[in-house]
């Protein structure tokens, strides 16, 4: 009581000096909201001087994660090295100081989406014929890390540009390693296809998909400026082709035509003069693999047909939970019908199929809304910023493009179930959140 006593006589003695000392009304004001609020004025105190070695220390720690981060991707080409690193981007993550981000309610879609997958793996686990089997499944937690390490360390444009760097890095190598495997070859050969470094020729076009459809974004929303970078269309479309896998060709035509769609329509008219002089200049074994597409009698097209509909007779049995990860190889021939080529597959050459049989249509449904949440929300962006005069079109573009091809090659392979292309499509899932946006009301810290 004191005090505001002493508060009350401050006030006064100011009213009767205010004629004459401007600043008094101002001590009176003071005072008065100082009674009002029956608490004293807290003087402000300046913040501690931090020397500049100290700050850059501290910079040097924290960006030792998404150091990590940006190898573990690059580093695709070993499994074993990318998982090494991964698991170190993820120890040494809470130096970052960006965990924060996950509070973010722009990202809570993707996270529900990513918390009901995982939820309905587990289930399916539990529910799985054989348990112990479906439980090596549980692995894929480990590579989910990609994309919620993603959603903490891509903090702005030069973090993303630069993890898209890393992609474009690894493809380029792996693609002037399979052409030399080519030369090798001598040519497109259905019994020597190349696959770079990788353990599969599946893999590899995954890969190589992926860059392709992030560079062809970018020359389409830069044209000129698209830089030096472009030039790495040259020996990943040549690689791309050399593969002769289908189901990477016509993801990368349809991801081609989105980005037509979204960025330069007037070139969908040379479509039909480029067709004509693929014709001439490709090799004869491509041709006729691309012919084959859509050949009925084709047996590797025949399969596929064989596999879909015991698939479906695998997702009707058990709609909800499925037959158990990894369990559709073992309970493939109960459901096989008795003209398919083949008595035993590894999967069913569907990614989208091939998870609704093994972990149910509710998982499914999860996987779509993790591809399509942040496809969403690039597309979005980029038509708030200008279309393809924003600053940033390129980017949105290229998540875009590349999440169609992805999903595109995934109705013909279970290109999800393969670790390195389901690590760079997590990566890409991450970055619309890591470009601010000016639809979240505020934009993520930086």
């Amino acid at each position: 009581m004191g005090a505001v006593v002493r508060l009350r006589r401050a006030a006064q003695a100011a009213e009767e000096s205010s004629a004459l000392d401007p600043t008094a009304a101002e001590v009176a004001g003071t005072a008065e909201a100082a009674e009002r609020d029956q608490r004293p004025v807290v003087p402000t105190v300046e913040p501690a001087f931090v020397p500049a070695s100290t700050v850059r220390r501290r910079a040097r720690w924290a960006s030792i994660p998404y150091r990590l981060y940006w190898a573990h991707v690059a580093g695709l080409f070993g499994l074993a090295l990318s998982n090494s690193l991964l698991g170190l981007a993820v120890l040494a993550s809470p130096l970052s100081r960006q965990w924060h981000r996950l509070r973010d309610r722009a990202v809570w879609p993707l996270l529900v989406a990513v918390a009901a997958y995982v939820a309905l793996l587990g289930l399916s686990i539990v529910a799985s014929f054989d348990p112990a089997r479906s439980a090596r499944s549980s692995s894929e937690l480990f590579s989910l890390c990609t994309l919620v390490l993603g959603l903490v360390l891509l903090r702005d444009e030069r973090a993303v540009r630069r993890i898209v760097d890393a992609v474009l890095l690894l493809a380029t190598a792996e693609s002037l390693y399979g052409l030399v495997q080519l030369a090798a070859a001598g040519g497109p050969n259905l019994d020597r296809r190349i696959q770079g470094s990788l353990s599969h020729y599946m893999t590899f076009s995954g890969i190589l998909l992926v860059a392709d459809v992030l560079l062809l974004a970018r020359l389409f929303a830069r044209g000129r400026e698209a830089g030096w970078r472009a030039w790495a269309l040259v020996p990943i479309n040549a690689a791309l082709i050399a593969t002769l896998t289908r189901s990477a060709w016509v993801g990368l035509g349809v991801g081609m035509l989105v980005l037509l769609l979204l960025s330069r329509r007037r070139l969908l008219l040379w479509w039909l003069p480029v067709g004509l002089l693929a014709l001439l200049v490709l090799p004869s074994a491509v041709l006729e693999r691309a012919a084959s597409i859509v050949d009925p009698d084709d047996w590797t097209n025949f399969d596929r047909v064989c596999m879909a509909r015991a698939g479906w007779s695998m997702i009707r049995e058990r709609p909800l939970l499925g037959q158990g990860p990894d369990m559709v190889e073992v309970r493939y021939p109960l459901y096989r019908l008795p003209e398919a080529p083949r008595r035993e597959v590894p999967h069913l050459h569907d990614a989208f199929l091939h998870v609704a049989a093994e972990r149910g249509v509710p998982a499914m449904i999860a996987l779509l809304a993790l591809l399509g949440i942040p496809a969403a929300r690039a597309l979005a962006a980029y038509r708030r910023e200008g279309w393809r005069a924003g600053p940033r079109a390129d980017l949105w573009l290229g998540t875009i493009g590349a999440v169609v091809a992805f999903s595109v090659a995934g109705l013909f392979e279970n290109n999800w179930g393969d670790v390195e292309v389901q690590r760079l499509v997590l990566v890409l899932l991450a970055v619309p959140y890591g470009l601010p946006a000016a639809d979240d009301g505020q934009a993520l810290d930086t």
